[in-house]
C-alpha cells in the first residue's frame, strides 16, 4: 500500500508526519523502527500521526512515536509541525487548532505574519502553543520520591548531581551545568534516561543559565538520544528555572537546531513560540517495510 509523508522539523528535531484520516496504515514498533533507520528508511527522531478527533471539543488526535517504536505523550516542537501539516493538507482551517494526545488537549495557533516565519517560500511558520500546567510531583513524573523537592540527588556516572523534575506531558530531568558544550550529554545523558529512579525513563536535559531572560540547552531524549531540539524540554528547563528563582517568566532558549521563546506564570499554562518547516514530501510503499521484509 502506498503510504504518503511529509518530512518536518522544528529547530532540528526531525519529524515524519503521516495523514491518518485520509490514510490507512497498520503501525507496528517494527515498521516505525524501519522507517526511522537513516540509512535504509528514511530517518526521524519523532514519527508524528494525524488522527481522527475522538472527542467532539478537539479537531484531531495526535499520537507520537520515538525512533525506536516506543510511544511518547507529548512532542513540543512535532506539535508546531502537526498544525503546519494539517493546514498545508488542508485537513483543517481551524486556527488554533486543539489536539488530543494522550497527556491531554494542547491548543496550537500558527503565524505565519511573524518576522521569524518570513523567507523563501514560507519555509517556515511560526506558531505559539500552549503546552498546558507543569506537573511537579513525584508520582506525576513518574519519579521515585517520598517528598516533593525543588531539587533531587541523582547518582550517576559514580557522582551524585542535582536534578529538577518536571512533567510537560511528558517527564523531564534538568541538571543545571555550567557550559552546556562541554556537558557530558553522550555518557551521562542515557544513565539519566534509564535510571531506576525513573519508572517510565526520562528526558534528560542539560541546563546552562546566562542571564535571567537566557539559557543554553541540550536534551538526551528516551528513546531517541540527544536532538537538535526538543520543544517539551525546553519548557520544562525553563518552569525549573523559575522556580528555583534563576530566571524571569519570558526566556530565550537556546538548543544546537535554534531558538524558542518560552514562557510561565506559577499556576498558569506555559507558552512556547518556535518555528515549524517543512522539508519535503515522498511516499512509500508498506509493503517493502513488512515485518518479515527485513531483518530486525
Amino acid at each position: 500500500m502506498r503510504i504518503e509523508f511529509t518530512k518536518m522539523h522544528g529547530l532540528g528535531n526531525d519529524f515524519v508526519v503521516i495523514d491518518l484520516v485520509t490514510q490507512r496504515l497498520e503501525l507496528t514498533s517494527g515498521l516505525i523502527r524501519r522507517l526511522a533507520d537513516r540509512h535504509t528508511g528514511i530517518g526521524f527522531d519523532q514519527l508524528l500521526i494525524v488522527l481522527p478527533p475522538s472527542r467532539p471539543d478537539v479537531d484531531f488526535n495526535y499520537q507520537i512515536f520515538n525512533a525506536d517504536g516506543s510511544e511518547v505523550e507529548q512532542c513540543g516542537n512535532g506539535i508546531r509541525c502537526f498544525a503546519r501539516f494539517v493546514h498545508e493538507r488542508r485537513l483543517s482551517r481551524v486556527n488554533p487548532l486543539r489536539v488530543l494526545t494522550s497527556s491531554g488537549i494542547a491548543e496550537v495557533t500558527l503565524d505565519n505574519h511573524h518576522p521569524a516565519a518570513q523567507g523563501s517560500n514560507h519555509a517556515s511558520s511560526m506558531a505559539q502553543v500552549n503546552m498546558g500546567l507543569p506537573r511537579f510531583h513525584p508520582a506525576e513524573i513518574p519519579f521515585k520520591s517520598s517528598e516533593p523537592a525543588l531539587l533531587y540527588p541523582l547518582g550517576v556516572a559514580d557522582q551524585t548531581i542535582e536534578i529538577g523534575v518536571v512533567n510537560m506531558g511528558n517527564p523531564h530531568a534538568i541538571w543545571r551545568v555550567n557550559e552546556v558544550e562541554q556537558a557530558p550529554v553522550p555518557q551521562v545523558g542515557p544513565l539519566i534516561e534509564s535510571h531506576p529512579l525513573f519508572p517510565q525513563r526520562v528526558n534528560a536535559g542539560f541546563m546552562q543559565v546566562i542571564s535571567r531572560r537566557h539559557i543554553r540547552l541540550r536534551v538526551y531524549e528516551r528513546g531517541a538520544g540527544e536532538t537538535r531540539a526538543c520543544g517539551t524540554g525546553a519548557c520544562a528547563a525553563v518552569v525549573h528555572g523559575i522556580r528555583m528563582d534563576w530566571l524571569d517568566e519570558t526566556v530565550q532558549v537556546d538548543l544546537p537546531g535554534g531558538r524558542l521563546q518560552i514562557s510561565w506564570r506559577p499556576d498558569e499554562p506555559v507558552w512556547m513560540v518556535g518555528p515549524a518547516t517543512t522539508v519535503f514530501e515522498g511516499y512509500f510503499y508498506s509493503n517493502d517495510f513488512a515485518d518479515d521484509s527485513l531483518s530486525a
